[in-house]
């Protein structure tokens, strides 16, 4: 078994314009979801939820705040999940809720 990060990421903040009952349902699928990985024995991690503002290090201690206008997604959050292969991992991320918002999950193996 590898451990695998599962990052989630979303275009702008939609979840601004969510009323607090879609946001609601939105938290259930997630618990749902994640429930349903930690039920096979596959949650490693619960990782966290990222705030929205941070820091970026460049190369030349070159720093600059977030939001982080050079790219069109933000990083939302993660969890660490155990798969036998980079397959499994991305099977366990298709019920992903993220998905159904045109956001994305980034599939890695964690190096040990």
């Amino acid at each position: 078994m590898k451990d695998f990060i599962l990052l989630f990421r979303q275009a702008g903040n939609e979840q601004a314009l969510l009323t607090e009952e879609e946001i609601s349902k939105i938290n259930k699928k997630w618990q749902d979801w994640i429930g349903e990985i930690e039920a096979q024995g596959k949650l490693s991690d619960h990782g966290s939820r990222l705030e929205k503002t941070g820091k970026v290090l460049k190369p030349g201690g070159v720093i600059t705040d977030g939001p982080f206008v050079e790219i069109r997604e933000s990083l939302g959050g993660f969890i660490v999940i155990s798969a036998e292969n980079l397959e499994e991992a991305t099977t366990l991320a298709h019920g992903c809720p993220i998905l159904e918002s045109s956001g994305s999950v980034e599939i890695r193996a964690l190096l040990v």
